[in-house]
This record gives structure tokens, C-alpha cells and sequence, in this order.
């Protein structure tokens, strides 16, 4: 990279320089293209949405992350020391593992944007909560209408005096 002297015998592609060895010719570093707007920087993917990007705190972590992990060490520590001289070692460590787990989960899942919290408590919601069979039910708007309508012609007859209870029903002469 950088600038080289063009030497006779080395590929050039200016044909002019391969007949005067005295020649200084200035190699375009890579990635140089005059038609396509002279050099190319390094390309750094910018998010379009930018509420899906989420602020470090420390570490590259963000403050969910660190206190998660903070909640899992302040857990699984005392513990691994706790039953490591009783239990052993390795079971001391499977415990501590075990206990950490649920906390590194709730750190760093998350689901179409959404924290392990949120995504178990939809499915909590739909397996156990709702009803098994939800019928697909219409409101029927027509029947609304007619209501309405009804209505109408009621309190149109109270004001007017007109109204008779039970004026829907025919009576029977006897």
C-alpha cells in the first residue's frame, strides 16, 4: 500500500511508462475508483430504527445486563462456597450454574424486541389464562342499527303523547 515507484519491470498499466524507465508513477492505493467517487473509507452499518439500539452503560453492556449479572454473581457465589467443601466441587458448580442460569436468561434473551419477562408472560397468558376455544365472534351492526332506530321511534311517540305500552302487539278484540 502507499506509493511505489513504477518500475519497468513491473506490471504497469500505463503504457507510456513501461518505455521510460525513469518514469515515477504513484500506485492508487486499493480500493481507490475515479468513476466511483475516489476512495473508499471503511463502512460502519448505521441502524435505520434507532429505538432498537440500546445504551451501554459499562463494559458494552447495558444497566438490564449489569445488574442481571450482578444478581447472578451476589447468588451463585456464596453458594458454590457454601456447598463446595460439603457436596464437592463439581456439584457445588452445577448448583452454581443452575441457580446463575435463570439470571443470564432474563440478561441477555429477548424476543422481536422483547425481555424473557414479557415474552413468558404472553405465554402464560395464552396456554394457561385464555380460554382454550375463542370463537370468532362479529358484532352485528345491522341489529345496532335496528335498535337504535326502534328506540328513536319511542321517545319520538313520549314526547308527541302517542305512545301506548305495548303498542307492538296486536290486540285482540273479545
Amino acid at each position: 500500500m502507499g506509493s511505489e515507484m513504477c518500475i519497468r519491470d513491473s506490471p504497469c498499466s500505463n503504457p507510456a511508462h513501461w518505455q521510460n524507465p525513469y518514469s515515477t508513477h504513484i500506485k492508487r492505493p486499493r480500493g481507490f475508483s475515479p468513476q466511483k467517487g475516489g476512495l473508499r473509507l471503511a463502512y460502519v452499518p448505521v441502524p435505520k430504527d434507532l429505538s432498537k439500539v440500546k445504551t451501554k452503560v459499562a463494559f458494552n453492556l447495558t444497566k438490564r445486563q449489569i445488574i442481571c449479572f450482578a444478581a447472578a454473581l451476589i447468588l451463585g457465589l456464596p453458594l458454590f462456597f457454601l456447598l463446595k467443601d460439603s457436596a464437592g466441587t463439581s456439584l457445588a458448580s452445577v448448583v452454581m450454574i443452575a441457580v446463575m442460569l435463570p439470571c443470564f436468561l432474563f440478561a441477555m434473551y429477548e424476543k422481536h424486541g422483547q425481555p424473557l419477562e414479557v415474552v413468558a408472560k404472553h405465554i402464560i397468558q395464552t396456554k394457561f389464562i385464555a380460554p382454550k376455544e375463542r370463537p370468532y365472534q362479529t358484532q352485528n351492526l345491522y341489529a345496532v342499527l335496528e335498535r337504535q332506530r326502534k328506540l328513536e321511534k319511542e321517545v319520538s311517540a313520549i314526547a308527541k303523547g302517542t305512545y301506548k305500552k305495548g303498542s307492538g302487539k296486536k290486540k285482540r278484540r273479545g
